[in-house]
């Protein structure tokens, strides 16, 4: 049975192998044929097919994928002109035109009453002007008995009454130094100097002058004597700025010999302060608070001003015995934590206004005067001085600012929103807010009792001259217009016989107008990622600016009032 099925198979393969021969194409058995040669001897004269009788398949007859039309190059598909329309051309009616800006007395939101009252404490100050206007009695008793105003003569004393070269020297070194520490511009000072040089028969002196550094060299004497002091290391306050002047205002006129000089500036700094530490922090705080008042707090936003106040405070006596060297560390850590405590009261849902909780607290830390200050140096062409103290005050922000951005960074707010309160106090109260702040501001920085209500007078003159500027001019003129009223009034209290020097009713003013407040602001925004914050530092500078050409502006026009030419601080 096997043999029948293994037969059957080989016969199946066998008639499958046939069919496959015969139903194969002639051109198969054409190329056998030309292969193999007949067995014969004699030609075989059978028609065998030859290419040329049957051509072979044309390779066209397969499809060729060229012949297919290409989906993805039809003319239709390429980008047609519509897809770059022309540049639309602007009508004449389109094009970018200045919007007019109206008269800033016509702005609505300003409230008519600040600049009535304001027009009102100038014409009250104008009127106690007038009752002053006759200079009073000048005369005050020392340790060698009354002084008396002298004359400055142009030669100076004769040859035979000059002090030796040495002790002048010696006083004018110990004069510019406390001149640089009490903050007067370096003009002034050379001048101060140069006057006490001249009264006491040493004209050709030179003298060079830094914000923390003086050299003096006499010529024009028997012996070549120079001197170099490094200065500013400490600060005086306000009584000891105030019995600085009137020393140097008597020994530049020859009321005092050098020796009196050099002894009555050396018992000036160790005379004791006229407050207490327990008063001093307490008038910090109201001083705080009176800021804040006038920056657009609400009660929620000047309490906490108040409460923030007495910190800083504390914190800035217990370290103003500390090196130099740490004071840059005790500028962030009081920022920072001020910050601290006004951004947590942020989170918690009580918002006291940023500006005004933030900013009056570091009041005294900011470096207003001191920019000012540069600025005015620069336009006097002390290009040395000048950069140094603008550079020192930006980094003053800028340290100020690092303390704020850290606070942020650790509390969690996600963007330092300085905006003003929403419910502010009043009209009536920055008026009050400014006999808080001038009280806060001589007590803290140990001003004479007796000068406080002058120094009221010259910050309500210079508040109330900003207010009119800023509804006539502006806020960045208003700075000018404010800093230009005050400049005379600080001059006319000054001849009075209890009246502060101009330089100590400055400086309460410098820290009201508040170029350094908003210059924090601007430097705190941009170092937090906002751009906003470029325009407000421009803001500052102009700010500063303005108040430093309407100093110079007053002093020339105080020129004839004043024992002394040229600028005032």
């Amino acid at each position: 049975m096997r043999i029948v099925i293994a037969v059957g198979a080989i016969a199946a393969a066998g008639w499958c192998g046939i069919g496959c021969l015969i139903t194969s194409p002639t051109v198969a058995w054409a190329a056998v044929s030309a292969e193999e040669p007949p067995a014969s001897d004699q030609p075989v004269e059978s028609p065998t097919p030859t290419p040329t009788t049957e051509p072979e398949p044309e390779p066209t007859d397969e499809p060729v994928p060229t012949e297919e039309p290409a989906p993805t190059t039809p003319p239709a598909t390429e980008a047609p002109a519509t897809e770059t329309p022309p540049a639309p051309t602007e009508t004449p009616s389109e094009a970018p035109v200045l919007e007019p800006v109206p008269p800033a007395v016509l702005d609505d939101d300003e409230s008519p009453w600040s600049w009535i009252i304001a027009a009102l404490v100038l014409l009250a100050s104008a009127a106690v002007l007038f009752a002053i206007r006759r200079p009073g009695t000048t005369d005050e008793t020392t340790e060698t008995g009354p002084v008396t105003a002298g004359v400055l003569t142009p030669g100076g004393l004769p040859a035979g009454n000059a002090p030796p070269p040495a002790v002048t020297l010696a006083a004018m070194e110990t004069a510019g130094e406390a001149m640089i520490d009490a903050g007067y511009s370096v003009t002034t000072v050379h001048a101060a100097l140069h006057d006490i040089a001249t009264v006491n028969g040493a004209p050709a002196t030179e003298i060079i002058v830094f914000p923390t550094a003086l050299i003096v060299s006499s010529r024009g004497v028997e012996e070549l004597s120079t001197g170099a002091v490094s200065s500013g290391h400490s600060k005086l306050t306000l009584s000891q700025i105030d019995a600085l002047n009137r020393t140097i205002e008597a020994a530049r006129s020859g009321a005092i010999d050098p020796a009196t000089t050099k002894r009555r500036i050396r018992k000036l700094r160790g005379q004791p302060l006229p407050f207490s530490p327990v008063q001093r922090v307490v008038a910090y705080a109201l001083l705080s608070a009176g800021l804040s008042v006038l920056l657009g707090a609400s009660w929620t936003g000047a309490a906490v001003a108040t409460v923030l106040g007495l910190f800083a405070g504390t914190a800035q006596l217990l370290s103003a015995r500390a090196s130099r060297d740490y004071q840059a560390l005790v500028t962030v850590a009081i920022a920072f934590v001020v910050s601290i405590a006004v951004f947590l009261l942020i989170r918690v849902g009580l918002d006291p206004g940023v500006l005004p909780a933030l900013i009056a607290p570091l009041v005294t830390l900011l470096p207003g005067s001191l920019l000012t200050t540069g600025v005015i140096e620069l336009t006097t062409g002390q290009m040395m001085a000048g950069g140094g103290r603008l550079a020192a005050g930006t980094m003053q922000l800028v340290l100020l600012a690092v303390g704020i951005i850290g606070a942020a960074a650790l509390v969690g707010v996600p963007r330092i929103d300085f905006t003003t309160a929403s419910q502010p106090i009043g009209p009536i109260a920055p008026w009050i807010a400014v006999a808080v702040f001038g009280v806060g501001i001589v007590v803290y920085n140990c001003g004479r009792r007796d000068s406080i209500l002058w120094i009221l007078l010259v910050l309500y003159s210079a508040y109330g001259a900003q207010v009119i500027g800023d509804v006539f001019f502006g806020g960045v003129l208003s700075a000018f217009v404010g800093a230009l009223v005050m400049t005379p009034v600080a001059v006319l209290v000054a001849r009075q016989r209890t009246g502060p020097p101009a330089v100590v009713s400055f400086l309460p003013a410098f820290w009201l107008l508040v170029p350094g407040a908003i210059g924090l602001v601007g430097v705190a925004t941009l170092l937090g990622g906002d751009q906003a914050g470029t325009s407000t530092l421009v803001t500052t500078a102009s700010t500063m600016v303005a108040i430093a050409l309407g100093i110079l502006a007053g002093s020339a026009i105080t020129g004839r009032l004043r024992s002394s030419p040229g600028p005032l601080l």
